[in-house]
């Protein structure tokens, strides 16, 4: 860890203390070992934070589309000269193995600063339409909250757009995963940002995210995270009436056809579902099959989940790291339990501790078979390697299964012809579709239907969700 100011957060182009004394201990999954402490901070630090954002607001929102994205494209360089050490401390703050850290945990904040970069400098931000001049500008102050699982990547998707549409940020980061965070603040200085453009505040959900979504010189919010929390940063926003994006939970389904070929559909299945330990919002972990092909899709998943490398981050052969906390560890145990005591049939995996990994949150790669609709790991977002297998009979039960849930963020369709694929995906309510396995594009609109939240991140939509749209006439 390099990082002199892990103990600081960044308010006005400055790194200063908090107002409180409190600290949080950031914990190594893979080990139980404390990497550092940061802040606890406070409101007090949310209101030096968010008058730093409107004091600043004013130049940065009419400084040049170009000469934001130059800033943005010095950020983008900044995270590659230091990605060896962003790679390893996100891996040990969170537990994903390095290998994955380095192949999507960092391009992806990457890949996000230099495409808002392009799109924040070409864009058309202000337009004729009738007799009318539609001008779209800077929505103000966003308060920028990020959750655990992908901290990076979900600080850019906020942070790169809201800044290059015009915007100041205040991020408050998970503080089970903060220091990556802590890191960018370092690029951005040294990026020569703009003081109060940019600002960092660490602490929990209940004190200083509160206190940023509640407050009133804060125009908007961009939060990331459960349900249950975006439930709540609605109804805070609520009391002042500010622009909320709420990118939340999942239960994605997974739908093989019967023209679908179980070998080519299952291992890829298992990969999506088990993606980052399982600690993924999108991730597909509700596998629909024809009811005749259950026996041989248990077969195929079993040799497959128990194909998975299970060990420490730091490890060349690891597929699976540790879950993020222990508490995470125990929600997680707790669902297998329950799917166990609600009658679904175990295939693989289970509760039982590693042997070999005696120390760190691990859990056993766990796939369900025989699910039904009414299984609390059928309805319930898991958030961790465990994949559900579930029965249908028609194509249009598929369909009901899929969409029987309050989420609906992500899915995927699988089957010999694509034409049919691609009308079974128009049926399903969700935000995003893979057909037959198709890769995750990082600039198309991300974000999800129903209770997965609303508005959406990424791509010139994601630039779009910073953006106010005001009518001149004459």
């Amino acid at each position: 860890m390099k990082s002199e100011h892990f103990s600081d957060l960044y308010i006005n182009g400055t790194w200063v203390a908090s107002a409180g004394t409190g600290t949080i201990d950031v914990v190594n999954p893979a080990d139980e070992s404390v990497l550092a402490a940061v802040p606890d901070g406070t409101p007090a630090d949310v209101d030096a934070a968010v008058s730093a954002a409107r004091g600043a607001l004013s130049a940065w929102s009419s400084t040049a589309p170009d000469k934001r994205a130059a800033y943005l494209r010095a950020i983008a360089q900044g995270i590659e000269d230091r990605a060896e050490e962003l790679i390893r401390t996100i891996s040990d703050e969170m537990g994903t193995p390095h290998s994955f850290a380095a192949e999507l945990q960092l391009p992806l904040p990457v890949n996000s600063f230099r495409q808002a970069a392009d799109l924040g400098e070409k864009y058309a931000y202000e337009r004729p339409e009738g007799p009318s001049r539609i001008v779209r500008e800077p929505i103000g102050v966003v308060g920028a909250i990020t959750p655990w699982n992908y901290p990076l990547h979900q600080l850019a998707g906020k942070v790169a757009f809201a800044l290059a549409a015009g915007n100041t940020v205040v991020v408050k980061p998970s503080e089970v995963a903060p220091l990556n965070a802590v890191i960018l603040a370092e690029i951005i200085d040294a990026a020569g940002l703009p003081d109060g453009v940019f600002n960092l505040i660490s602490g929990r959900g209940p004190t200083v995210g509160e206190a940023l979504v509640a407050h009133p010189d804060v125009d908007m919010i961009s939060f990331t995270g459960s349900t249950p929390a975006g439930r709540r940063v609605g109804e805070l926003a609520a009391q002042t009436v500010k622009r909320v994006a709420l990118e939340l939970g999942g239960k994605s389904p997974n739908i093989m056809l019967d023209d679908a070929d179980p070998a080519e559909v299952v291992p890829h299945a298992v990969q999506w579902a088990f993606l980052n330990s399982g600690q993924t919002c999108s991730a597909l972990t509700r596998l629909l099959v024809p009811r005749s092909k259950i026996g041989e899709v248990e077969s195929i998943a079993r040799h497959v989940a128990e194909s998975f490398t299970v060990g420490a981050p730091d490890a060349e052969d690891t597929v699976l790291g540790p879950l993020v906390s222990e508490a995470q560890l125990t929600r997680v145990r707790g669902y297998i339990e329950k799917g166990v005591a609600e009658g679904a049939k175990l295939v693989t995996g289970g509760v039982e501790p590693i042997a070999e990994l005696p120390v760190g949150y691990y859990v056993r790669p766990t796939v369900f078979s025989e699910v039904t609709t009414d299984m609390s790991i059928h309805r319930e977002e898991i958030f961790g390697p465990v994949l559900s297998v579930i029965p249908y009979d028609t194509e249009d039960d598929a369909v009901r299964i899929a969409n029987d849930t309050e989420y609906g963020l992500a899915a995927s369709v699988w089957s010999g012809d694509t034409h049919r694929a691609r009308a079974v995906a128009r049926r399903i309510r969700a935000g995003q579709i893979a057909i037959n396995g198709a890769d995750f594009n990082p600039n198309a609109p991300f974000g999800g239907h129903k209770q997965s939240g609303n508005g959406r991140e990424f791509g010139i939509h994601g630039l779009e969700e910073f953006l106010e749209v005001k009518a001149i006439q004459g």
